[in-house]
């Protein structure tokens, strides 16, 4: 049993699904299953219950769960006690945002060699909480937000791109104009839970003097991607940023025409707190690292 091994347990855990214990490691999911299975034969038992569409703790899981915990962060303790205190800068995000955040992080590292600079993983609502709360020092968001305590400094503009199966009528073309999108069912998830991408794509239509047509909303355990593949005839939209991570088989990325489908992305951070050099080092860097898809 090693720390590494604990850690991708808690990973697990605390997600409830081996490929985001990945992504939020930064290993293969291959590997996280393998490290997993060696620390449960260590043990002699068990420690998930996995199933196609759900993975669970185990009885055995759940009682090692806070004692896993307690061990990393005594090894988080142990290993500060022989450190220099050093600058530190902490980012909260969620996983869109970790590619190009984290190349911005190395340029900034090679500038402040001694500046710790953390990158968590963490919800909407989670993640701009850590910042009013001091927990961490901006959160990575596209779109605004309202709170006094809060400033949202504005990064850049992210694009929304068009995805259909390669079946679909339009699949031709690599710009597409929201009039012609608007004679197919759009699909995302309920507007509850992306109340930001529905609103941009709602706008945009009306500067046309058309009215989106909204398929059937996606459920959380389903991705866009598959959805518009198993319909033919439908559309959705994903993140630029996300693009390359995205599986490209049977599929059809394009533009819009007009670019009328772009997301503010801002650093939130607390209002008038004070920033340091190397602060405004990585807002720069963060700032370089988001470029529409002209």
């Amino acid at each position: 049993m090693d720390f590494r091994q604990l850690r991708y347990f808690v990973a697990v855990g605390e997600e409830s699904s081996f490929s985001r214990a990945a992504q939020r490691c930064f290993i293969s999911q291959s590997a996280i299953s393998h490290q997993i299975a060696k620390l449960e034969h260590e043990l002699g038992t068990s420690l998930f219950e996995r199933s196609t569409r759900v993975v669970r703790l185990t009885d055995a899981g759940r009682r090692l769960m806070p004692i896993a915990a307690e061990v990393l962060a005594l090894e988080a303790r142990a290993l500060e006690v022989g450190r220099p205190p050093r600058d530190r800068i902490r980012i909260s995000a969620n996983m869109s945002f970790a590619a190009q955040s984290l190349d911005a992080i190395s340029r900034v590292r090679e500038q402040h060699p001694n500046l710790d600079i953390e990158f968590v993983i963490r919800d909407f609502t989670d993640r701009v909480d850590a910042v009013a709360a001091g927990d961490a020092d901006l959160a990575l968001i596209r779109g605004d937000i309202d709170r006094p305590e809060l400033e949202a400094i504005e990064l850049g503009v992210e694009d929304l791109v068009i995805v259909t199966s390669s079946q679909h009528p339009l699949s031709a073309f690599s710009t597409v104009d929201l009039r012609d999108l608007a004679h197919y069912p759009l699909l995302l998830p309920p507007r509850h839970s992306q109340i930001l991408i529905h609103r941009v794509v709602e706008n945009a239509f009306l500067e046309v003097g058309r009215r989106v047509q909204l398929g059937p909303a996606i459920a959380s355990d389903h991705t866009a991607t598959l959805e518009v593949l198993t319909n033919p005839r439908a559309w959705t939209v994903l993140y630029a940023g996300t693009v390359d991570a995205t599986p490209r088989t049977g599929l059809r990325i394009m533009s819009e025409a007009r670019q009328r489908l772009r997301v503010p992305v801002c650093a939130v951070v607390r209002a008038g707190a004070t920033r340091s050099r190397e602060f405004d080092h990585l807002m720069q860097a963060l700032a370089g690292s988001i470029v529409p898809s002209d």
